[in-house]
């Protein structure tokens, strides 16, 4: 599956006793290619998790690639956080946008339903997402 992974997806993966770990478990068990990342995706799940060293460890571990760029996405981060400003969307929120517009057929993955099923790439097209409870993508 290619994928875009979310912070809460790397929370889940990383915390026993997390609701939804046994579904990032899963899925990680059925990757064939890293999950692409961005950086704040890293540092939002390195604070809640509490390890940056766990965190890395799934990079070295080729879980999860870094594949986004702030400095280079710069003009369109600002549009979205204007956009969705009413939400308060966090940076990591506006890159795994941003990553969707660039990487069109990966799929985010994500605990947070309720926002992603409101935020669209491209102005107008939903961001596909899969989430614990859906079937697999």
């Amino acid at each position: 599956m290619k994928a875009i992974a979310d912070t809460g997806f790397i929370v889940a993966f990383a915390t026993r006793n997390d609701s939804h770990h046994g579904w990032a478990v899963d899925l990680a068990r059925r990757h064939t290619e890293p999950f692409l990342t961005c950086e704040a995706v890293l540092a939002e799940a390195a604070f809640q998790i509490g390890s940056s060293a766990y965190v890395m460890s799934l990079v070295n571990d080729q879980l999860l690639k870094v594949e986004f760029s702030v400095a280079d996405n710069m003009d369109r981060i600002t549009a979205l956080a204007e956009r969705y400003q009413e939400r308060s969307p966090d940076l990591a929120d506006l890159c795994i946008i941003r990553m969707s517009e660039l990487f069109p057929s990966y799929t985010v993955l994500t605990v947070d339903e309720e926002d992603f099923r409101i935020y669209r790439r491209n102005r107008r097209e939903v961001i596909p997402i899969l989430c614990p409870g859906q079937a697999r993508g």
